[in-house]
């Protein structure tokens, strides 16, 4: 009668999983994204998707090419690479030229995260690096809009300008809300907010379908709900006293929360694990941070939208924030 041997595993911290990899926190993610992509192709049609194409190419062509690992898919395979495409497509206008979101795609992976050595080492959000690139080197594209509608084949020639060339004048243009807000003093009506018909990057302009994701989002604990919770909190409570202060000149709170890239922001953007603190009291002073921005820049900026470089400079305090916020060590 023989008898076995035990089997003798060694292994490594942490022992307990939780059941979420990388991978699946991505894939995830950008499963909770599709419906606003959807949305952008049903208001802006063909011209939507060749943009979503185009940057995420642009980001997944540059991971590959940063890769130190070929075997297989190497860091491709985490799916960080292609949400970082989608994201940057759904905070581009529709007009924009596919060579320029192809670009902002490249820049997002390059500057947003391989030079600071991959994923988890990034400072900034890549997403928000690629469009604030755009944003500085294109800013007439940048802040061009198109009025939703029209027929899903119809491309604008700016569309498919090859890169540096002139486009023709073709392009059907439409002021965000926050635009007619902040030069025109008109507010749009909080149902054209919530449904998406109105002119705006691809991503931000139907509020109920970025409010959704944002609650499977939360139920799925994909993200610290303090950061949401409290942009979203700060944002309304900012610009409700303003509102009281003067109901003429400033919008009221839920013009603030439904109008521009707020939501989208505060559900794909605030709620960056990489690039956002990793203690409780850090996502409170880090929402309130991105709140007070979002409504200063608004308010008294000199564009109408701020959510982006809003959240790049609390991305830029964010080793700060944790340092200061970490919790007392048990027996310190």
């Amino acid at each position: 009668m023989s008898s076995r041997a035990p089997r003798l595993e060694l292994t490594t911290a942490p022992f307990v999983q939780a059941g979420l990899s990388t991978r699946r926190v991505m894939f995830e993610v950008l499963l909770a994204a599709l419906p606003a992509a959807a949305a952008a192709v049903w208001y802006f049609g063909l011209a939507a998707l060749l943009v979503l194409l185009a940057a995420t190419l642009g980001a997944t062509l540059t991971e590959w090419l940063f890769m130190t690992d070929r075997k297989g898919f190497g860091s491709l395979g985490d799916g960080s690479a292609l949400l970082t495409g989608v994201l940057l497509a759904l905070t581009l206008p529709p007009s924009i030229p596919l060579w320029m979101a192809f670009l902002g795609g490249a820049v997002g992976i390059a500057l947003g995260k391989a030079i600071w050595g991959g994923l988890g080492q990034n400072l900034f959000n890549p997403a928000l690096v690629g469009r604030a690139f755009l944003q500085a080197a294109f800013p007439t594209v940048l802040t061009t809009w198109t009025a939703p509608g029209g027929s899903f084949l119809d491309i604008q020639s700016s569309t498919i300008a090859l890169p540096l060339a002139q486009a023709g004048a073709d392009v059907t243009t439409a002021a965000t809300p926050l635009g007619m807000a902040k030069f025109d003093g008109y507010f749009t009506d909080m149902l054209p907010l919530l449904s998406g018909n109105i002119g705006g990057s691809l991503g931000e302009t139907a509020a109920w379908v970025l409010i959704l994701a944002g609650l499977w989002m939360g139920f799925r604990r994909l993200f610290d709900w303090r950061l949401p919770v409290s942009t979203l909190l700060t944002v309304g409570a900012f610009s409700g006293i303003m509102h009281l202060i003067d109901p003429a000149a400033y919008p009221g709170p839920q013009f603030m929360l439904l109008s521009g890239g707020l939501m989208f922001g505060a559900v794909f953007m605030v709620t960056d694990p990489v690039t956002t603190p990793i203690t409780a009291r850090g996502a409170w002073i880090f929402g309130l941070g991105v709140g007070l921005l979002v409504v200063l820049i608004r308010l008294w900026g000199g564009l109408p939208e701020g959510v982006m470089y809003a959240i790049l400079l609390m991305n830029s305090v964010t080793p700060l924030i944790n340092r200061y916020t970490q919790p007392r060590r048990f027996g310190g």
